[in-house]
């Protein structure tokens, strides 16, 4: 039986790969790894994330055709009755939702205060006809799309400070004492390693490390070489489960 399964340590090369051809506007390798993980977790090849998604404003963000694409493969249909630069109309269907008449229009987006920004006063047509796929699919067969938004949804949406506590860092003397088998690590003092997260799988440990790089790489009051530091202290933390990633199948 075929699997989509790839190691990490190939799931880095592509990375690499992708990030530094800037193919599919993709240009940060920790970003392309972090879709990949979220590929491995739909149970698709890593590789096939980067057609799919742009990352905008930090997350991943499914690609209005891509959507469209899914719902069409899952048995839906649409049939678009209006498409100009003032309105958009698709008629949605599923068998397991019924059918539903989506519209945008320009003036409803005005309303709202979308229709200022660049991307709607350049391309009025392809705003309204992602929105369009978005709330159709969503409202017929939302089983496409749990937690997914287009690129021109996530653009527009007003950037909310972060309030979340910080989780606190436990430090553990014995590594074998924890319980779980997918724990992260960052570097602690004396150079014993601090337990930062108990994942409870692979994809989730992967998120959570590669966040953690990210965010390594996008301190602005570190210098390039200190970010290599701590970044390769936080691989040298977890070089366990990094092998397990490279030595699997």
């Amino acid at each position: 039986m075929s699997t989509n399964i790839i190691p990490y340590s190939d799931q880095e090369k592509m990375a690499t790969a992708i990030a530094k051809s800037g193919l599919f506007g993709l240009r940060d390798q920790v970003q392309v790894l972090a879709l990949m993980a979220v590929a491995q977790a739909e149970g698709r090849h890593p590789a096939t994330v980067a057609k799919d998604y742009h990352i905008i404003q930090g997350r991943p963000a499914l690609k209005a055709d891509a959507m469209l694409a899914r719902f069409q493969m899952a048995g839906g249909t649409v049939q678009w009755a209006k498409y100009t630069d003032d309105i958009v109309t698709g008629v949605f269907s599923h068998p397991q939702g019924g059918s539903l008449e989506v519209s945008w229009t320009l003036a409803q987006a005005k309303s709202i205060g979308l229709a200022s920004k660049d991307n709607w006063r350049l391309y009025p047509r392809a705003m309204l006809r992602a929105r369009v796929i978005s709330e159709g699919i969503r409202s017929v067969y939302p089983a496409v799309l749990v937690g997914e938004y287009t690129p021109e949804e996530v653009t527009d949406f007003k950037e909310i400070k972060d309030v979340t506590p910080k989780p606190q860092i436990e430090i553990v003397d014995e590594l074998d004492e924890v319980s779980t088998e997918w724990n992260l690590y960052v570097p602690g003092n004396d150079g014993v390693a601090a337990l930062y997260k108990g994942c409870a799988n692979a994809d989730e440990w992967m998120l959570a490390y590669t966040d953690l790089v990210s965010k390594v790489q996008d301190a602005k009051k570190l210098t390039d070489e200190a970010k290599a530091e701590k970044i390769a202290a936080l691989k040298e933390a977890n070089e366990e489960i990094l092998e397990r990633f490279k030595n699997e199948a």
